[in-house]
């Protein structure tokens, strides 16, 4: 019998140094995005809040909730879930509701409105347990007291913050000193008197209840403030105006530094890993992360719509989902995979890829597994002839040839330049790996002339392209040179008779000479790289000498 015809094992490169960092591995590691409408009319999606996170011993329900808000609803979803869990929607006929928060016991949800009206909601029931009016302009913002469950504040184009206790039916302290609408603000962590509010007056005022109504500290900016959002150590703040985010020092009373990564306003600021790492989104569409040591972006997403509002969801001490809301009215959350469905979804790959290539049988056999009923149904109709004979003789009295690529085939048959042209025609995503294994195998049979002579100016030029292209590969230089040394060979006294061809030649060079001298420039860095190395190394040791002798 003959032997089988095996098809050409592919080569493999070696894999080059990544270009994605172990940080933007992790940010992308969210990968399974839902995206929602939840406002059903398109209505921007304006707040996303979580409940303020009491110590481990503490914790409830309410840390798997977060609240959305979007048109004239406060949608209440599950983080374990992603799916709406309480709806809102007891706001008036015309009324847009803002920051709808709930409170840490997860029993009741605060929201402020257009109208000026501030409502909270028992959770359960959605029913109506305070209404304040005494804002005259839209409220923007609601947020509970870190540690007082029945004390919360709010911000308004009144362009006054105002402190309420939730069995009082008016404010207990108002805050007065903006200039302009005040859209923002939060509770110091760790300082129960303090407050921050920024406003479009261009100032972030610091508020401490023990002083009145007046601000203690005020900062500056060049635009109008669009978000704030305290350090977890209660020392700094930061603040977005216009493009920028600012890291504004309390204790010193002066920005540190200031952020200018994004292109366009940024309106939304949330923090991540434990306040190790900060995440900024902007009109731009981008969500930026940064360190917050050394305040260097890291990390970055791209959205279609602007955002408007951004929040990172934790579970269990872990960043579980990044909720994005923008001006187009979608919410986008964004799950980060734990290991064991990262194996789960890399194992249906390989089960698929099996499937398709009709290997379903022996990627069972390795797994030892067994396939029910559907799967037998679909061996009964197949012919068994000689099932029981001692001796069984393949059809294919010329060994078994398996499927071929058309190129391959063609260089089975020993069409050695229709296989190089139809490799090189290719666009798929291991066209590379084709080309290298093609021009690799010619090579090893001697057959590279063959296949690259009796060329006109049309089927001269993929080849030039393709070595064009490749030449700066550092894994395959051998393998380029060789091709680059035959086509010169063959063609070198044909220059000067077409046009495109001269062209392709000329780009060639170029592209050989860039190599040539970045190659250079490689070596000289690599020198004094190993000379500072010795240098580092020998000045370590004097020191070490150095300190014994004054020791």
């Amino acid at each position: 019998m003959a032997a089988e015809v095996q098809p050409l094992q592919p080569i493999k490169l070696p894999t080059g140094p990544s270009s994605v960092t172990s940080e933007q591995q992790y940010w992308n590691s969210f990968a399974s995005e839902l995206r929602l409408d939840p406002s059903q009319h398109s209505s921007p999606v304006t707040n996303i809040s979580l409940p303020h996170r009491p110590s481990s011993s503490q914790l409830t329900v309410a840390q798997d909730l977060f609240a959305v808000t979007t048109g004239s609803r406060v949608q209440i979803f599950s983080s374990k879930t992603r799916k709406v869990v309480k709806n809102i929607s007891r706001f008036g006929v015309d009324d847009i509701a803002h920051s709808g928060t709930i409170r840490r016991d997860g029993r009741i949800v605060a929201a402020g409105g257009d109208s000026g009206t501030i409502q909270a909601f028992d959770l359960n029931s959605r029913a109506i347990l305070k209404t304040w009016k005494e804002h005259k302009q839209p409220v923007w913002v609601t947020q509970w007291h870190p540690s007082e469950l029945t004390n919360l504040m709010s911000c308004s184009d009144d362009r006054t913050v105002r402190l309420w206790d939730l069995p009082s039916d008016k404010s207990i302290t108002t805050f007065e000193g903006h200039q302009d609408y005040v859209r923002c603000g939060e509770f110091m962590p760790g300082q129960s008197d303090l407050m921050v509010s920024g406003s479009y007056d261009q100032t972030v005022r610091l508020w401490d209840t023990r002083a009145g109504g007046r601000a203690v500290m005020v900062f500056k900016h060049a635009a109008p403030v669009e978000s704030v959002l305290p350090m977890p150590s209660g020392t700094a703040v930061l603040a977005s105006s216009d493009n920028t985010v600012s890291v504004l020092d309390i204790i010193a009373a002066k920005p540190m530094h200031i952020l200018r990564n994004h292109q366009k306003t940024v309106t939304a600021l949330t923090f991540a890993n434990n306040g190790e790492r900060l995440l900024t989104g902007g009109l731009d569409g981008h969500v930026k992360v940064f360190e917050t040591t050394g305040w260097n972006v890291v990390g970055g997403m791209k959205y279609p719509s602007p955002i408007l509002s951004l929040q990172v969801v934790p579970s269990q001490n872990e960043d579980k989902h990044i909720a994005v809301g923008m001006q187009s009215g979608l919410l986008s959350i964004k799950t980060r995979l734990s290991g064991e469905q990262k194996a789960l979804a890399r194992e249906r790959e390989k089960e698929m890829k099996a499937l398709l290539e009709g290997k379903i049988e022996e990627y069972d056999r390795s797994k030892k597994r067994k396939r029910g009923n559907g799967w037998a149904k679909r061996l009964r109709g197949r012919d068994f002839t000689g099932e029981g004979a001692d001796i069984v003789i393949d059809g294919n009295a010329r060994g078994k040839i398996y499927k071929n690529n058309p190129w391959a085939t063609a260089l089975r048959l020993g069409h050695y330049a229709k296989a190089l042209d139809i490799v090189l025609e290719q666009n798929s995503e291991n066209a590379k790996d084709q080309q290298i294994t093609l021009l690799t195998t010619l090579i090893h049979r001697s057959a590279l002339p063959t296949a690259l002579s009796h060329r006109d100016e049309l089927t001269l030029q993929p080849i030039l392209r393709w070595l064009i292209k490749h030449i700066g590969d550092y894994r395959i230089t051998r393998l380029t040179t060789d091709v680059a040394l035959v086509v010169l060979d063959l063609y070198a006294d044909q220059l000067g008779r077409s046009e495109e061809v001269d062209t392709l030649f000329d780009a060639l060079v170029r592209r050989v000479q860039e190599v040539v001298d970045a190659s250079q420039i490689a070596w000289s860095v690599g020198g004094m790289v190993e000379m500072l190395t010795a240098c580092a190394k020998g000045g370590a040791s004097d020191a070490g000498d150095v300190g014994g002798v004054v020791a």
